[in-house]
């Protein structure tokens, strides 16, 4: 059994996962309460489920890029439980998880996450076999300098508040913005992510777990 968490942003999102079946997924958006909230969500999960901590073989944890006081408080608890239970954690990046919920496309997609300032953080995807692999590392970036880098028929998805779908949907032609629905970034898909990392054998050092921060002070040229 597999507990998937995502503090990333404002909104966070829980998931619990046995392989075959998800028997336990929540999100929503706590507007940076996470201290407050996560503990009592987190009680639900397994009171709701009745599966006990003792019954957990994994946990998986988003590990950004997001707000630096979002990402820590997941990755802590993250980090506590997996030596607490002396059970194995893998972390994967948060853009993974939005690119991870898309049907696949032959065209290029661009995933997007809040990043604080009015800015974005950016990463390029393709897909390559059955499953989107990231081009590169993220970037951060405005909706308008976003926009500029759009040539061909891109996908678009992710956190993308009105403005900045206005913003991108401006260059309509090119910009493909997936609808709302499909932009959330759930813990189901980060928790089916994670349980494959661990069937392969590939854990993370729980004590070496640390998030992804891009800064939001200057643009970061594509």
């Amino acid at each position: 059994m597999l507990l998937a968490l995502d503090t990333s942003t404002s909104w966070i999102s829980l998931a619990l996962f046995d392989g075959t079946s998800l028997r336990y997924e929540a999100t929503w958006e706590s507007q940076l309460h996470h201290t407050v909230e996560l503990a009592p969500a987190l009680e639900r999960v397994f009171n709701q489920t009745g599966v006990s901590p003792q019954e957990l073989t994994g946990l998986a944890v988003a590990q950004g890029p997001g707000s630096f006081t979002s990402l820590r408080i997941g990755m802590a608890l993250a980090k506590g439980m997996a030596l607490a239970l002396n059970i194995p954690v893998v972390s994967l990046p948060s853009l993974d998880v939005i690119a991870g919920a898309q049907p696949l496309d032959e065209r290029p997609m661009v995933a997007v996450l809040h990043a604080g300032r009015r800015r974005l953080a950016c990463g390029n995807y393709r897909v390559e076999g059955d499953a989107w692999v990231a081009q590169g590392e993220p970037v951060v970036m405005d909706a308008k300098e976003l926009v500029k880098t759009i040539e061909a028929p891109t996908l678009i998805c992710g956190e993308l508040s009105a403005e900045v779908r206005a913003i991108i949907g401006r260059r309509w032609k090119n910009a493909i913005i997936v609808p709302p629905e499909h932009c959330l970034r759930r813990a189901g898909y980060l928790a089916a992510l994670g349980w494959a990392r661990l069937e392969a054998g590939d854990a993370d050092d729980p004590v070496g777990l640390a998030p992804i921060y891009l800064s939001t002070a200057d643009p970061i040229p594509g």
